[in-house]
């Protein structure tokens, strides 16, 4: 080996010492360290917000899925009793129609809807017109009336599956059926009733008959009503049928008038001022709607009025599609206008549609002179639909 010791000209050092500086990493700039965090943050963000999507999709596919297998356990299980009022209940809802044929077929829902649940069997009397005292004056000082000095009185009821408002109007003349629009029109829409009664100035309302409602979310439902409307003596709308038949008004001694059907020129022969479309009737002339009682109705919210022989005026709205109450049926309308005396009878639109206001003159549910919501909304609702009808209550004095 030898010991001799190379010596590097001045070229090829400083021509090492180069190739050196050009292989160190170069420090990055200010700039492109700010690049280089914003690529990192966004590399983490969307990895984040993909597995949150992922994972919200797959609880939404488990939380589908199970309620498919839950609902195919109830209409094809063991019990018929739990798939008869689920598919009654469904049946009512205009957006969840549908889903009873989906698991059972069209023959099996038909033959569910046209079965009777037998729960009243006594043959209604001989109908005969009863008579109805319109004259608010003879009750006005009756110890019902003491401490309503507005005449209306309002009591919460419950059943076996339901909570429910009973609302009692001591004078007839002060109830009346208000429209969303002079000119009903597809392209116009309804209006919320939290919105009419204040347009109104009403003392109270509920909800009234059948409207346009194709289950989906288009601006056309609640714009027009489904079957005779008339408002102030004039028939404003008769287009349409309401799904369920039946019609309900006052007429010009503001009685109340319940009928299977009805059409415009009888309506003014029979001098009907405010009525709307739909039903089924449930009480006529003091009988029972046997048929109606025994149908195999399903359990949902419900609105009705009914009228005693007083004259006072009965409206019901029953809670539902709520944890604390699932709803009501048909016969458990009528029972409640037995219990409050009603001679006539006849339910309204339900489901969501269901609402009751007082404009709480006395400050009884909250502070005096606003409207409060006496009913809850059912399930996953914010806020009344958008309707074309109401029924209202006149301020007292205004009649």
């Amino acid at each position: 080996m030898s010991d001799e010791i190379t010596l590097l000209s001045e070229e090829e050092l400083l021509s090492g010492i180069a190739a050196v500086r050009s292989n160190r990493k170069r420090k990055p700039s200010k700039k492109e360290r700010r690049a280089q965090r914003f690529q990192n943050f966004l590399h983490i963000t969307l990895t984040v917000l993909g597995r949150t999507v992922l994972c919200v999709f797959l609880a939404v596919i488990m939380a589908t899925t199970g309620l498919c297998v839950a609902l195919n356990m109830i209409f094809n299980g063991p019990s018929p009793a739990a798939r008869d009022v689920l598919t009654m209940s469904l049946l009512e809802a205009s957006a969840t129609k549908w889903i009873p044929a989906l698991f059972m077929g069209q023959e099996a829902v038909v033959q569910i809807q046209n079965s009777g649940t037998e729960l009243f069997v006594e043959e209604p009397p001989e109908e005969a017109p009863v008579y109805i005292n319109t004259d608010s004056s003879l009750t006005a000082n009756s110890d019902e009336w003491k401490d309503y000095p507005d005449g209306i009185r309002i009591e919460e009821i419950s059943g076996d599956t339901y909570n429910a408002y009973v609302m009692i109007v001591r004078d007839p003349s002060r109830i009346y059926l208000a429209t969303s629009s002079e000119r009903f029109s597809m392209s116009i829409p309804g209006k919320r009733i939290t919105e009419q009664i204040e347009i109104e100035g009403a003392a109270a309302a509920v909800n009234a008959g059948a409207f346009y409602d194709n289950g989906t979310a288009s601006a056309a439902v609640g714009s027009v009503p489904e079957g005779l409307v008339i408002s102030g003596g004039k028939v404003v709308w008769s287009a349409g049928s309401a799904p369920e038949e039946g019609f309900v008004g006052f007429d010009q001694n503001n009685v109340l008038v319940v009928e299977d059907s009805m059409t415009g020129e009888r309506a003014m022969e029979l001098g009907i001022r405010d009525g709307c479309c739909f039903g089924p009737v449930l009480i006529k002339n003091g009988n029972i709607n046997n048929e109606v009682y025994n149908t195999n109705s399903g359990y949902n919210p419900r609105t009705a009025i009914g009228q005693r022989a007083d004259g006072a005026v009965i409206l019901l709205c029953i809670d539902g599609r709520q944890a604390g109450s699932l709803g009501g049926t048909y016969a458990d309308i009528i029972n409640v206008m037995v219990e409050y005396e009603a001679v006539n009878a006849c339910n309204l639109d339900g489901g969501s549609s269901t609402v009751m206001l007082y404009r709480d003159t006395e400050g009884r549910y909250g502070t005096a002179g606003q409207v409060q919501m006496i009913n809850n909304y059912s399930l996953l609702q914010e806020k009344p639909r958008k309707m074309p009808t109401f029924i209202m209550v006149r301020p007292i004095g205004e009649e």
